[in-house]
C-alpha cells in the first residue's frame, strides 16, 4: 500500500511561504511579448475598476508614449508627483518611492519595471522600488516585456542581434502573485505601429528596421507564451503538492553549474536557471580555485560577478579549493546528491586536450550516474582582460632581475667549486637556486631561472667550455633532465606556494572568527558585547564601525560606534541613519558597494539572529576595495551573524530574567493574597453577622448605620471572593466540572441572581431554535454571565435595554453581550481584561477591576476566546466563544 500522505517538511515551507505572502503587499505583472501591445492599457483599465470598487489607487509612475487612448484612462487617476532630478544641463522625472510610501495607498501602478533610475534615487533599478513597496505592505501593478528577463536575456540577444542592458532578475518575479499575458499577433502590431499608436514616425520606421521585424516579434510572442505556460506549470505543480495529489517530478532534482570568468560562463547561467525552472529543481553555481589554473586579478572578478549573477537569479552559490579541478566538483556533487552537472565546451586545438587535459572529457569520464550537459559558451579572449596594472611593471620587472642575478651567483659559486667537485654537484646548486626563484611565487621568472641556469651551466661547464656545443651526447642527456627536473622543481614549489598563501588566508578567517565568538561568548551584558564587537571589526578591517539597535518604536539609535584609530570619530548624520533605517525594516543590505542606496557613505548589514532582528551594523572602510574583495565580505558577513547571535542571546537571556523575576513576583503576590483573604473571610463573616442581628433589632439612625455595615461588608466578602478565584485560576488550581447545560437556563439563573441590580434595565435575550447543549462547568460560566452583566449594568443609564444573543460558528457557539452605555476608546479594547484595570469612564463607579479579569480566566480554561468591541451605535460589545 503506497503511502500518499503529504510532506509535514513540504506543507510546512507553503504555510510559511503562505504567511510570507499575506505580509507582503501582491504584485500584479501586465506581461507581454514587445512593446505596443496594450500592457499598460490594460493595466489601467484593471486599476480602473479596482478603483470603482472603493479601492485607494494612485498612479506612481506611467509612460503613455504619446498614446491618446492610454493618456484618457490617465485622466481619472490621482497621480503622484515626480522626484526632479538634475542631470548634467537638463532635469530627469524619476519614480519618488519615499512620497509613496509616505501616502501608502492600497494599491499604486509603477509602470516599466525593467527601468534603470537616474543617479540620486535609493534603487538603482526600478524593480527594487517596486520590492520594497511590497516589503512595506502595498499593493502594484507594472509592466514588463519578455527581452527584460535576466534569464532570456542571451536567447533575445540571439534573436534579434540585440543586447538588452536593463533586466530584471527571475527572483523578483517569484514574488509576483498573478502575471497576466498580454498578447497581441505580429500583424497586428506591427500594424499599430505604422499608426504610429506606439512610437513617433520616426522613431517607428526606425523600430521597424530594426528590433521590430515581423520574424523577431513572431520568436519574442513564442519565448513569451512559453515563459508563460512555466510559470502556470509551476502553480500547478504546487496546487498538487498542496492538495496531496500524486507526484509527478522527482523531488531530489539537484543541478550543478560549473562557472568561470567570462561571457561565457553568464550565458551558461542563464541557461542553467531556464533549465531548473523547468524540471523544478535546486541549482548550484559553483566556481573551483585550483592553484594550477593560475587565476588572475581579472579573472577573479570576472568569476565573482558571474556567481553574484547566479545569486540574483536564485542559485546558491559555492567556491571549491583544491589541486585537481574534476575531483572538487566530483566530489561535492557526490555529497550535495547532484545528478546533472551544466558546462560549457571549449573548442580548442586538439593538441591543447592531448597535452593538458579537457575538463568536459575528464567529467564526463567520472561522471558516473551523474548526467553531464554540455552547453556552448563564448570563447573568452584572456588577452582582453589580463593585463598587468600599470604599477605593477616595475615590480615584474624586478622579480625577472632578482632571478638572473640569483643564477648568476649560482654560476660564480660553481666556478668556484669547479675544481673541487663533479659537474653532478654543480648540477645541484642551480637546482637549489630554481627552487630559491620558485619560492618567491611568481611563474614567469621561475621558468626563466629554470632556464637560464640549463643555458649558463652548458656555456660554462660542459666540455668543450664556453661555448654553446656539446661533445658528448651524455652531457646532452644530462642537460634535457635538468631543464625537466628544474621545470617541475619551479611547478611544485610555486603549488606549495599558491595552497599556502590559500590555507593561510583560510586560517586567518577561522583565527579571526573563533576570537570573536570567544570574546562574544566569555562576556555578558549589552554593553560589554557592543564594545568587543566594534572594536574587534574596527581593528580587524580597518574601518569605522557603527551598531545601531532599534527603541520600543522600531527607530534605530546608534548605540557603539569605533574606530580604533581614530576614538573620536564623527557620528552618523540622518541621511546615514535613514539608510540603516531601511536596511534594518527590510533585513537587506544596503549603502555602499550595493545596487541600494550606493550613494551612502558607509555599508550597512542587518543584525538577523535565529529568529528575530536585533539591529544594523554599518561599516565605514578606509578603503573601498574592502567592499570588491569578496574574501573580505564573506569573513564581515561571518561577523556580523556572530554579532547578531550573540546580541540575540543576551537579549533572550534578558528577557528571561525578567519573566522569572515577574512569575516570583506573581507567585509571591498570589500567596499573599491568598492567605491574607483567607484570613479576612472569618472576621468578615462575623462582621456581617452582627450587623445582620444589629439591624433586625434597632431603628432609626442605628438601623441604617447597620444596614449599611452589612453592604460594605458583603461588598468587600465579594472582592475577597473575586481575589481568590483570581488566584485559582491562574495558579491553574481550579478543575473543571463539566457536564452538558442547556444555554438559556444558565443564562437565567444569572439573570436571578443580578434581580435587584438588573431591575431598571430591559434584558433581551435572542437565541437560535435548534441550540445545541454546552459541555461547560456551570458554575463557571454562570459567573462569566454574573460578571459581564453586572459590568453592563454599572456602566449604562438606567432603563436602557441589554442584549444577549447567541449563535452556531462553525465549531463553537459565539455569545454577544450588547449595552447601551458609554463606547469603549480603541486603547481600552485590548486591556479591558487585565487585572484590575479600570475603564477611562470608571468614575464614581464602585469596582476594582477583576471581573472581567475572572471571565477571560474562565473562557481561556474552556478552551474559548473573549474579547471587547466598540458598539454599532454606541455602547460596549462583549464576545465569548464557547467550544461544542
Amino acid at each position: 500500500m503506497t503511502d500518499t500522505r503529504p510532506d509535514p517538511d513540504e506543507l510546512l515551507s507553503m504555510v510559511k511561504q503562505e504567511e510570507s505572502k499575506e505580509k507582503r503587499g501582491r504584485l500584479k505583472i501586465f506581461f507581454g511579448a514587445a512593446p505596443g501591445v496594450g500592457k499598460t492599457y490594460t493595466m489601467l483599465q484593471d486599476a480602473a475598476l479596482r478603483r470603482v470598487e472603493g479601492l485607494d489607487v494612485i498612479i506612481g509612475i506611467v509612460e503613455s508614449h504619446g498614446r491618446t487612448e492610454t493618456e484618457k484612462l490617465l485622466a481619472g487617476f490621482a497621480v503622484l508627483p515626480r522626484l526632479s532630478i538634475p542631470y548634467h544641463n537638463t532635469t530627469l522625472s524619476e519614480f519618488d518611492l519615499d512620497q509613496a510610501l509616505q501616502r501608502h495607498p492600497a494599491l499604486i501602478l509603477v509602470d516599466e519595471m525593467a527601468h534603470t533610475n537616474a543617479d540620486g534615487c535609493r534603487h538603482t533599478k526600478r524593480w527594487q522600488d517596486i520590492k520594497e513597496l511590497l516589503e512595506r505592505g502595498i499593493d502594484v501593478y507594472t509592466t514588463l516585456n519578455v527581452q527584460h528577463i535576466e534569464s532570456l536575456n542571451d536567447i533575445v540577444a540571439q534573436i534579434t542581434n540585440i543586447k538588452v542592458r536593463e533586466t530584471v532578475p527571475d527572483s523578483i518575479l517569484e514574488l509576483a502573485n498573478t502575471i497576466e499575458l498580454i498578447d497581441l499577433p505580429p500583424d497586428d502590431l506591427l500594424k499599430r505601429l505604422e499608426e504610429g499608436k506606439v512610437y513617433f514616425p520616426e522613431q517607428a520606421k526606425l523600430a521597424i528596421d530594426s528590433f521590430f521585424r515581423k520574424a523577431n516579434l513572431v520568436a519574442l510572442r513564442e519565448l513569451a507564451l512559453r515563459f508563460t505556460a512555466e510559470l502556470v506549470n509551476t502553480e500547478v505543480l504546487l496546487q498538487r503538492k498542496s492538495q496531496s495529489a500524486e507526484k509527478i517530478w522527482p523531488t531530489s532534482e539537484r543541478l550543478l553549474v560549473c562557472v568561470g570568468p567570462g561571457e561565457g560562463s553568464a550565458k551558461l547561467i542563464r541557461a542553467a536557471k531556464r533549465m531548473a525552472t523547468r524540471l523544478q529543481a535546486e541549482w548550484i553555481a559553483v566556481s573551483v580555485e585550483a592553484p594550477r589554473l593560475h587565476i588572475s586579478e581579472t579573472e577573479r572578478e570576472s568569476i565573482l560577478q558571474n556567481l553574484r549573477l547566479a545569486e540574483q537569479l536564485g542559485a546558491e552559490t559555492m567556491t571549491l579549493t583544491g589541486r585537481d579541478v574534476v575531483k572538487e566538483i566530483m566530489a561535492y556533487a557526490n555529497n550535495s546528491n547532484i545528478n546533472k552537472i551544466i558546462l560549457g565546451k571549449q573548442i580548442r586545438p586538439r593538441w591543447k586536450d592531448l597535452l593538458f587535459g579537457s575538463l568536459v572529457d575528464e567529467l564526463v569520464r567520472h561522471s558516473g550516474d551523474i548526467d553531464i550537459y554540455i552547453i556552448r559558451g563564448e570563447d573568452w579572449d584572456r588577452s582582453k582582460t589580463d593585463k598587468p596594472l600599470k604599477n605593477s611593471k616595475k615590480f615584474y620587472w624586478q622579480a625577472y632581475s632578482i632571478a638572473t642575478a640569483y643564477v648568476f651567483i649560482a654560476t660564480l659559486i660553481n666556478f668556484l667549486l669547479y675544481n673541487h667537485l663533479g659537474n653532478s654537484n654543480l648540477i645541484m646548486v642551480y637546482l637549489l637556486t630554481v627552487i630559491a626563484v620558485a619560492m618567491r611565487g611568481q611563474r614567469g621568472p621561475s621558468i626563466w631561472g629554470s632556464c637560464l641556469s640549463v643555458i649558463l651551466y652548458d656555456f660554462f661547464f660542459i666540455p668543450p667550455r664556453f661555448s654553446f656545443a656539446v661533445a658528448d651526447t651524455q652531457y646532452l642527456i644530462t642537460l634535457i633532465v635538468m631543464m625537466i627536473v628544474a621545470q617541475v622543481i619551479s611547478h611544485l614549489t610555486l603549488i606549495i606556494q599558491e595552497q599556502a598563501v590559500i590555507s593561510r588566508a583560510r586560517e586567518q578567517r577561522s583565527a579571526e572568527l573563533h576570537a570573536l565568538s570567544k570574546q562574544l561568548a566569555s562576556h555578558r551584558g549589552l554593553n560589554s558585547l557592543l564594545t568587543i564587537a566594534t572594536q574587534h571589526l574596527a581593528k580587524l578591517f580597518n574601518s569605522q564601525i557603527f551598531i545601531l539597535l532599534p527603541d520600543t518604536h522600531q527607530h534605530l539609535q546608534v548605540r557603539a560606534v569605533y574606530h580604533f584609530q581614530h576614538p573620536h570619530h564623527t557620528q552618523l548624520s540622518e541621511k546615514e541613519k535613514s539608510v540603516a533605517q531601511w536596511s534594518y525594516d527590510l533585513a537587506q543590505m544596503a549603502g555602499l558597494g550595493t545596487q541600494t542606496l550606493p550613494l551612502s557613505e558607509a555599508l550597512y548589514l542587518p543584525l538577523k539572529g535565529s529568529q528575530v532582528k536585533v539591529g544594523v551594523l554599518g561599516i565605514k572602510p578606509e578603503e573601498t576595495k574592502l567592499l570588491t574583495n569578496t574574501e573580505q565580505l564573506r569573513l564581515l558577513e561571518a561577523c556580523v551573524s556572530q554579532i547578531a547571535l550573540a546580541l540575540e542571546v543576551d537579549h533572550l537571556q534578558e528577557e528571561s530574567r525578567q519573566v522569572q523575576a515577574e512569575m516570583d513576583n506573581e507567585r509571591l503576590r498570589s500567596a499573599l493574597l491568598s492567605s491574607v483573604s483567607h484570613d479576612l473571610r472569618t472576621p468578615l463573616a462575623a462582621i456581617m453577622g452582627s450587623a445582620s442581628s444589629l439591624n433586625s433589632i434597632t431603628t432609626g439612625n442605628a438601623q441604617e448605620l447597620s444596614q449599611t455595615i452589612y453592604s460594605e461588608s458583603e461588598r468587600l466578602d465579594h472582592l475577597i471572593s473575586n481575589l481568590l478565584q483570581t488566584v485559582s485560576l491562574e495558579g491553574g488550581k481550579v478543575e473543571l466540572h463539566k457536564q452538558l447545560y442547556a444555554l438559556e437556563e444558565t443564562i437565567g439563573v444569572a439573570l436571578n441572581h443580578l434581580e435587584k441590580i438588573l431591575l431598571d434595565r430591559v434584558v433581551e435575550i435572542t437565541l437560535p431554535n435548534a441550540l445545541p447543549m454546552i459541555y461547560v462547568d456551570e458554575i463557571l460560566i454562570e459567573q462569566v454571565f454574573i460578571n459581564l452583566l453586572e459590568n453592563a449594568a454599572r456602566y449604562t443609564p438606567l432603563n436602557t435595554i441589554i442584549k444577549i444573543s447567541a449563535e452556531v460558528k462553525a465549531d463553537a457557539i459565539l455569545i454577544k453581550i450588547i449595552d447601551q452605555g458609554d463606547s469603549l476608546s480603541a486603547n481600552e479594547l485590548d486591556k479591558i481584561f487585565d487585572k484590575f484595570y479600570r475603564g477611562t469612564n470608571s468614575k464614581g463607579i464602585s469596582g476594582t477591576g477583576l471581573g472581567l479579569a475572572i471571565c477571560a480566566s474562565i473562557i481561556k480554561a474552556h478552551g474559548g476566546k473573549i474579547w471587547a468591541e466598540k458598539g454599532i451605535q454606541g455602547g460596549a460589545l462583549f464576545c465569548f466563544t464557547l467550544p461544542l
